[in-house]
């Protein structure tokens, strides 16, 4: 075995040089890739038609009834107090009291071969029509933001419980091991905390890793000045050597061993990172194709783009999130619910177009699940709050989300809401459901990729659940 000192008077005298570090690192990578290594990538159980994911995620809860689920009846009765079929659910402003049903502003067309119906506030989405399948008939039981995110993101009311990419991460594994297996592009704030996207219960491993906005997403990245790789590596060397004596002492700690994988991904992300996260190298064609010409769409369009390179290289699960938890700077429509929905579809239209054409270009969408939505939907009556002007509250009972890609039969519509629009009607789509299909998508069977935890085998989707939505998505 070679000590610190012998190495590196082999690395300075020898004619290998830098040759043999680099063949000692793809030995090493071939280790770290072993069926035991806990974040090698795995087949999956079943058959699979998507290897990963991109999920876009619309924070504050864009209205079904703006977006992608016209309503007619509603325009015509706009103004006009609910009927008594809307029931006595209480709202976050109270019960219906001297709310009005409101209409939507919005002019719904058909787009592409399949006729889809799209708002025109997404006239580039809508030429992607015929790549995207709206599921018009979600719903949940999560009133309030930090509930519906966590039901969303964790399938769990409450924090604690692994969120839907640590899961995927931990069933499969993944495809680079110098970049993080589950990345999260954040605007800014996040309403119910990072546990959002952590690993709950799951070894720490698996958590998402949160990448800054803006020019710089990942924080000394660069080493130390004046320290050379080779020493860095004897650095790691010795304190993985002492923290191994460490860990056998403690039964194998899941937070310890997850340092000890971070100081090595740490590592490898100084010659891995930089490259993958550096849009400029991109041609200008496709910073056009993101909106990054536009100052309104250049944020969230950078942050797709980045998502493209980051599953092109093997990432197996990214968050691309819409919002920064603030009701002016997401979509949370309390207030002029039309104006806000402007705004926050200006800056993500061209960027969401853009990555569904990008994807499709370069031959992934078909291996790469898109998912689109927010927590929740909204009411299709006004909010009713004070000194609040045409805004919509909360509706968990019947919202809308679109998938692409990934195995999924575009230019489809599955479900629907009532007539108004307050509650998933036809195919109702649990959130349990929706989980369920999203791994079956992946070839993970959601009742067996399961994790022992206090003496009880937990789930993403609990006790519930059902694939029949994946069945409807490929064959739609």
């Amino acid at each position: 075995m070679w000590t610190n000192g012998s190495r590196r008077d082999f690395l300075k005298n020898s004619a290998l040089g830098i040759g043999w570090l680099a063949a000692m690192d793809l030995f090493g990578q071939a280790a770290a890739e072993t069926p035991g290594s806990p974040l090698a990538a795995r087949p999956s159980p079943l058959p699979a038609t998507a290897k990963r994911v991109i999920h876009l995620f619309m924070q504050g809860g864009p209205s079904q009834i703006d977006t992608f689920d016209p309503k007619p009846a509603l325009n015509r009765l706009d103004g006009q107090r609910p009927p008594d079929s809307f029931g006595s659910e209480d709202f976050q402003n109270g019960q219906f009291r001297d709310l009005r049903l409101m209409g939507s502003g919005r002019t719904f067309r058909q787009h592409g071969e399949s006729g889809l119906e799209v708002s025109d506030l997404f006239p580039h989405v809508a030429r992607r029509a015929d790549d995207i399948a709206v599921v018009r008939s979600n719903y949940h039981e999560g009133f309030t933001h930090s509930q519906a995110q966590f039901l969303i993101h964790n399938g769990w009311t409450r924090i604690g419980r692994p969120s839907l990419g640590s899961w995927i991460l931990y069933g499969l594994g993944t495809e680079n091991r110098n970049l993080p297996g589950f990345v999260v592009l954040l605007q800014g704030g996040v309403r119910s905390g990072p546990e959002v996207y952590g690993e709950g219960f799951l070894p720490a491993m698996y958590q998402g890793t949160s990448f800054r906005p803006g020019p710089e997403p990942i924080l000394y990245l660069n080493p130390p000045e004046g320290r050379s790789r080779d020493r860095q590596r004897d650095l790691l060397d010795t304190l993985r050597k002492l923290n191994g004596g460490h860990l056998r002492e403690r039964n194998h700690d899941s937070e310890l061993t997850a340092r000890l994988e971070t100081y090595e991904l740490a590592f490898r992300m100084q010659m891995a990172a930089p490259e993958a996260t550096d849009i400029s190298s991109e041609s200008e064609a496709t910073k056009r194709l993101y909106g990054l010409d536009d100052p309104a769409s250049a944020d969230f369009g950078g942050r797709c783009l980045l998502a493209r390179r980051l599953v092109e290289r093997g990432v197996r699960f990214v968050q691309v999130w819409s919002g920064n938890g603030q009701n002016a700077i997401d979509w949370d429509g309390h207030t002029e619910c039309e104006r806000n929905h402007q705004d926050r579809a200006a800056e993500t239209d061209k960027a969401v177009a853009g990555l569904l054409a990008d994807l499709k270009s370069r031959g992934l969408l078909d291996s790469t699940l898109v998912i689109w939505g927010g927590e929740f939907g909204r009411t299709p009556t006004s909010d009713g709050g004070r000194g609040r002007t045409r805004g919509r509250d909360h509706n968990p009972y019947g919202f809308t989300l679109w998938m692409a890609g990934g195995g999924v039969q575009g230019g489809t519509v599955i479900g629907s809401t009532d007539e108004l629009g307050l509650r998933a009607a036809e195919d109702p789509v649990h959130l349990n459901d929706l989980h369920a299909s999203i791994l079956a998508l992946l070839g993970l069977d959601h009742e067996r990729l399961t994790y022992r935890h206090m003496g009880r085998e937990f789930r993403l989707t609990d006790v519930g659940g059902s694939t029949w939505l994946a069945d409807q998505l490929r064959q739609a």
